[in-house]
């Protein structure tokens, strides 16, 4: 769902104020207060310019509208942030000093004041202001601390330094929960230096708690010391017997380090439940243990007189990934109801799809979409499924014909609009589904997916890269700390030749999330600019996480690393 974008308090009264001019009599017309008829123009400007892209003119009339405005600290807080994104300091500085004289306690500003100084390179002054954070009385203090951590900072290095200033100031408050998240994030900065160190006290102060083995296992594995790691976790393992939280995030620690026959194991002592056996399939999946998981999958099945609608539903997907496609069908056609039975009876078309009986497959797509019983969604995802089906069995003419005839019948519904655009790519044909994307864009502005999608597709595969990066902007305004978001963002710049801003951004978007297309990005930016040997270091990150990624074939192809 798009974000929404919040419309400052000065165009709601203004709005208003119209509103009561119109009723009002005419010997005595009521007028808005100057400021915010001043304040109008620039916030209509800003909001105009955003819908374009433009973020340096956005930041510049937003501010505007704010030192025209008497006291409205959210417009002085839009435009602090709109002008970071565009890399405007010097405007989101004098935003920042109108919000903070607005909102003075305000824990949003001080922790986009905290972000504002690194992202200058001011230490002294970060700390300090993320320091007053973290001692403040409200609990969420040190949630916005480590928001300024994650956000601020041009050279990644700077809220790394940072972090470990405030770990020598003792300013971490004495919670389990805030030093396990700042340790997470010290992890992602490959720092491991720093990562040590916060292991090292978070043990020092934590020592009884079982959770803390799980982030210094974790420190271990970053340092390569994975045996270490790994017999770390063994050494946790009977507490979890008696807790199931803890027993789920020791598997969890298992599987990340590579070992997800230890996490399954973990995960088969102790109560069971259809959420623990379908952690356990897909572990067992993820390992490609076909006889484990056929061993559950008959255990489940002894089990299953009840005609419970979860389990008969996880039956059929065990079933589906074994192959054993008419069993699969067989579960989801008896699941009884419950809200388990729109999902089964897509996946039991799909399994018919699957099993090679095409025709049964569409036959079962389309009951659902002359259902009027169910709902609109489910009834929508038909379309897109029948699509899917098609392309499978080669019927690029059929998955465009299950599109239209969705969009027929559900003419807004963008998710099919989505769908072709991609159907689209595929093909080489750009001009349609950027033309679909745009449709998408008419009826909702702020869709970040139907964004960030267009904005990416243009960069990588035109040579509009200043639209492209307009695009990707008003992604970044919606949600600014996505991942995928900060990703494109980095590649545009990288495409427009500014390498250096690039690397910062991608840099940024690994440090949000271990993506294999991130890391072969980070990986091509870091190629061109010379630095061969960390540059093979992310594309072998990328192989691990996905070796079929094509932005990683693409790297490998043109630079043979």
């Amino acid at each position: 769902m798009p974000a929404l974008i919040r419309i400052p308090s000065v165009l709601l009264l203004s709005l208003a104020c119209s509103q009561v001019l119109a009723a009002a009599p005419t010997k005595a017309p009521v007028r808005a207060p100057a400021s915010e008829q001043l304040a109008l123009e620039p916030v209509l400007a800003g909001e105009f310019a955003l819908q374009a892209g433009k973020l340096a003119d956005a930041a510049h009339a937003y501010l505007q509208a704010a030192e025209q405005t008497d006291g409205d600290a959210g417009l002085a807080e839009r435009a602090t942030r709109i002008a970071m994104l565009a890399n405007d300091d010097a405007s989101a500085a004098k935003g920042l000093a109108l919000w903070e004289k607005r909102a003075p306690s305000s824990l949003s500003m001080r922790s986009a004041a905290g972000a504002l100084a690194m992202r200058q390179g001011n230490v002294k002054a970060a700390r300090t202001e993320l320091q007053a954070l973290l001692a403040d009385p409200d609990e969420r203090g040190w949630k916005f601390a480590l928001a300024a951590l994650i956000g601020g900072g041009r050279d990644p290095a700077v809220p790394a330094q940072v972090l470990g200033e405030l770990v020598d100031a003792n300013a971490i408050p004495p919670k389990i929960e805030a030093w396990q998240e700042f340790g997470r994030l010290a992890l992602r900065m490959d720092k491991p230096e720093l990562a040590r160190r916060m292991i090292d006290e978070v043990v020092k102060r934590f020592p009884d708690e079982p959770r803390v083995a799980l982030l210094r296992a974790s420190q271990l594995q970053q340092a390569g010391q994975t045996a270490q790691a790994l017999a770390l976790l063994q050494g946790g393992e009977p507490k979890t017997r008696q807790d199931p939280e803890l027993r789920n995030a020791v598997a969890i620690a298992y599987d990340s380090l590579g070992q997800p026959a230890a996490a399954e194991r973990v995960l088969a002592v102790g109560p069971q439940d259809v959420q623990t056996w379908g952690m356990r399939a897909s572990l067992l999946a993820k390992q490609g243990d076909t006889a484990a998981l056929s061993g559950l999958y008959n255990e489940l099945s002894r089990q299953a007189a009840k005609p419970d609608p979860a389990q008969r539903l996880l039956l059929g997907k065990i079933a589906e990934y074994l192959k054993r496609y008419p069993e699969a069908v067989n579960w989801y056609h008896s699941v009884p109801g419950g809200d388990e039975l729109s999902e089964a009876r897509l996946r039991a078309a799909n399994a018919q799809g699957l099993a090679g009986r095409q025709s049964l497959a569409l036959d079962e797509v389309h009951a659902i979409q002359s259902d009027a019983t169910v709902d609109d969604d489910v009834r929508r995802d038909a379309y897109l499924l029948e699509a899917e089906l098609r392309q499978r069995a080669d019927d690029l003419t059929g998955e465009l014909e299950a599109l239209a005839r969705g969009l027929a019948a559900y003419p807004d519904a963008n998710a099919l609009l989505y769908a072709r655009a991609l159907a689209w790519e595929r093909r080489d044909d750009i001009p349609r589904a950027e033309a679909d994307l745009r449709k998408v864009l008419v009826t909702e502005p702020e869709n970040v997916a139907a964004l960030n999608a267009l904005g990416y597709t243009l960069a990588d595969r035109t040579r509009r890269y200043q639209e492209a990066l307009e695009l990707i902007d008003r992604a970044r305004v919606a949600d600014p700390d996505n991942p995928a978001i900060v990703d494109s963002y980095g590649w545009v710049l990288y495409r427009l030749g500014r390498n250096e801003e690039a690397l910062v951004q991608l840099r940024r978007a690994w440090t949000l999330s271990r993506d294999a297309e991130i890391a072969a990005h980070v990986g091509e930016v870091l190629w061109v600019l010379g630095k061969h040997d960390e540059a093979r270091h992310f594309l072998d990150e990328a192989a691990k996480i996905d070796p079929e990624n094509r932005a990683l074939q693409r790297a490998r192809e043109k630079f043979n690393p």
